[in-house]
């Protein structure tokens, strides 16, 4: 978001972003509360689509923005293959995100059931509020491994502390990645057309997020 905040600007220099970080299904219980955002960006398209549904929003303002990609992340340290750290016995705590309320969480429970390991892992799952707080999680040691976004595994602040293994898409659900415009203003349609443009997906697409030909 950093990277994409700072491209629009030069392009849009009188609109100012404030990104707030945190769970897709805790924002979308705050906006239905009367949270003031102009922009929801979901790890999940379903929570923009419950919105328009509710009447909070329109449901001409959906877009979607890209397919969310998980992968197995442990730290540079680890003696430990990401590969094999799900099913691996040396691995004590493997964090994910909170399927109630994280998209990503949902994601890794379904890869871990497809892959015939959500028993074994169960007793060392530890839950983090988002897919950030997760990995935040393994980087400070309090987990041995977790299932996070790629996008944070490639992201500047990652490099070269840690090793992952992206899971195949077929393992878990698609998770189509949208946003919605809640407050309509010039300035948020911008957005929206700014990171649907070729600009935006590059740099969408350089942290692991892409579109399939059709979208």
């Amino acid at each position: 978001m950093d990277e994409l905040a700072a491209d629009f600007h030069r392009t849009h220099p009188a609109v100012t972003l404030r990104p707030s970080y945190g769970s897709s299904g805790n924002f979308y219980a705050q906006i239905r509360n009367g949270a003031p955002f102009d922009v929801f960006l979901s790890a999940d398209v379903v929570y923009p689509r419950r919105l328009a549904q509710e009447g909070v929003a329109k449901p001409e303002s959906i877009f979607l923005y890209g397919l969310g990609r998980i992968v197995v992340w442990v730290p540079a340290g680890s003696a430990v293959d990401p590969a094999a750290a799900l099913g691996s016995p040396r691995i004590r705590h493997i964090a994910i995100a909170n399927p109630q309320h994280a998209p990503y969480g949902r994601g890794a429970e379904a890869a871990l059931h497809t892959l015939g390991l959500y028993d074994a892992a169960k007793p060392k799952l530890v839950m983090g509020e988002d897919v950030a707080q997760t990995f935040s999680f393994v980087e400070s040691g309090a987990a041995d491994a977790g299932i996070v976004a790629l996008s944070l595994a490639l992201a500047p602040q990652a490099h070269g502390k840690g090793r992952y293994w992206e899971i195949p898409l077929d393992d878990y659900p698609r998770m189509e990645q949208g946003g919605m415009i809640l407050k309509d203003s010039p300035g948020a349609q911008a957005f929206r057309a700014y990171l649907t443009s070729a600009g935006g997906r590059a740099i969408l697409k350089k942290y692991g997020f892409y579109l399939p030909e059709g979208y």
